[in-house]
């Protein structure tokens, strides 16, 4: 796959100020797609966008709560107007919080299923009515999915994440069904990540020990890595390079899927 398979293709990632989300917005760019940042973190995002921007890259940045169906519209139409088009979505935002079953949390739940399920579906909902045929983009597109191996296995004390990210997974495969059947012309697609050291893979190895699930943090990432064949964490660049490959023209005729990026933790 060249290094500028994404040349005119015009991308709008969530979650993108930092993190999996930036080093999405990074590899977008250096594949030659121009940039929407989309996030609640105004200041990071920025600074994201200018320097995908210094690096020669069109970018830009709109502030984006993707639970607020009316803050979509308006990230969907600076998106269009300001990169002349809109293409290609990625939706990385997303939320974890750690709890035993028996210590659930009503709120937290209730804010992880606003982030991860309503964000995603909100998200597709835009993108579809924007990249269809009669949509002001009209081209037709991709969508791709940031869900989780939280999805596939069963590990302790993220049971409402797990649910919101299996969910992701359910949503794209219908949202793929009826792009296609609809002839919307576009693709939808899921990345299941393995565990990440960003700030939120961090917390929740920090979590698993506040859980008495594990000694201390190395004990936490090791039982990980120990559950992995490929015998390490996952990093944020494996994932990004994922999304470049299912949103290229490589994958043109791979859609409803959900693609491990796990390093064989989920099989």
């Amino acid at each position: 796959m060249g290094e500028q398979s994404l040349v005119g293709r015009k991308a709008l990632v969530t979650g993108g100020a930092r993190g999996i989300g930036a080093a999405i917005a990074k590899a977008l760019a250096q594949a030659g797609a121009a940039v929407m940042i989309g996030d609640i973190l105004d200041e990071a995002g920025q600074a994201t966008a200018a320097g995908l921007s210094a690096n020669g890259a069109s970018a830009g940045f709109v502030h984006l709560d993707v639970a607020d169906d009316a803050q979509w519209q308006h990230a969907v139409n600076t998106t269009v107007q300001a990169l002349g088009g809109f293409d290609l979505l990625v939706n990385n935002a997303g939320i974890e919080v750690t709890s035993l079953v028996a210590d659930i949390d009503a709120d937290g739940l209730r804010r992880m299923c606003e982030v991860n399920i309503v964000g995603t579906a909100l998200g597709m909902k835009h993108a579809f009515r924007a990249m269809r045929p009669q949509g002001v983009a009209g081209q037709g597109g991709s969508v791709v999915n940031i869900a989780s191996v939280a999805a596939t296995i069963a590990f302790p004390a993220i049971a409402g994440y797990s649910g919101t990210k299996s969910a992701v997974d359910r949503m794209t495969r219908v949202a793929a069904t009826e792009a296609g059947k609809l002839g919307y012309g576009v693709r939808v697609n899921c990345i299941y990540p393995g565990l990440i050291p960003t700030e939120m893979g961090l917390q929740l190895a920090n979590d698993i020990v506040g859980n008495g699930l594990a000694a201390d943090v190395p004990a936490a990432v090791g039982a990980v890595i120990e559950q992995t064949p490929l015998g390490r964490l996952a990093e944020v660049g494996d994932v990004a390079e994922a999304v470049v490959f299912l949103s290229s023209p490589q994958a043109r005729f791979i859609t409803g899927i959900g693609l491990p990026v796990d390093g064989g933790m989920g099989m």
